[in-house]
């Protein structure tokens, strides 16, 4: 698909000159690429400057750099997505027809990691799993949402870490759809951390997040 979407892509980032470039290069013609910087000291930013997209700088945090982007962005739709996470080809087809048929809905992708190691296949399907049964896609399966829907569930929440769990959350089931489209993500960490460590890591941030508590806390353990 040549034709520009009405999509704004935004893009939290830190020290992510090694994965942003793919990123960037898999999105293709969009209307806008927000990258929200919360100061890199590699060459993110002229990365993404050379790239063709905006540069802004927000203050550290995931949760804060997102709610920056979109603030900075002018389309209605947005789109937020990791810097280490790759969108497949196709994937333009599946977010146009989303934006027609379910504006009322936040939509995520599949996820998948960019590793031909067979435990990266045990991963896929257990996020698959977590879901299709629990509701619970993270934010490097990417989350393409209306500005309007966004507003009416109390915006982009100001975490430094599961600011993706929260905003999930209070979606809630009924107003998120799986989309087909793919969103491979880099092998990285598990491949410094270990698959099953860093799986484990993942799964006690996230249960210490639903004890209720504070994700400056839990920032410290995902590393």
């Amino acid at each position: 698909m040549s034709q520009k979407i009405a999509l704004a892509v935004v893009i939290p980032t830190l020290n992510a000159a090694r994965t942003l470039p793919a990123t960037l290069a898999a999105l293709g013609p969009v209307s806008e690429v927000i990258v929200s910087d919360g100061g890199s000291s590699d060459a993110t930013r002229q990365i993404a400057i050379d790239a063709g997209a905006r540069v802004i700088a927000a203050p550290a945090g995931r949760g804060s750099q997102i709610a920056a982007g979109i603030g900075a962005a002018e389309q209605p739709w947005l789109l937020i997505l990791h810097a280490d996470t790759c969108l497949r080809d196709g994937w333009q087809t599946d977010v146009s027809a989303h934006m027609v048929e379910n504006p009322a809905k936040a939509g995520y992708f599949r996820f998948a990691v960019r590793s031909a190691d067979p435990r990266a296949r045990r991963l896929e399907r257990m996020v698959a799993w977590r879901c299709r049964v629990l509701a619970l896609p993270y934010g490097d399966q990417g989350l393409l949402i209306h500005r309007d829907l966004l507003c009416a569930v109390g915006g982009m929440g100001d975490l430094p870490l599961m600011e993706d769990v929260d905003l999930i959350r209070r979606l809630g089931r009924r107003r998120l759809v799986a989309l087909d489209a793919v969103a491979l993500t880099s092998a990285e960490k598990w491949h410094r951390d270990g698959w099953y460590r860093r799986s484990a890591r993942n799964l006690g941030c996230l249960l210490l997040w639903f004890a209720g508590l504070p994700p400056r806390w839990i920032v410290r353990l995902y590393g």
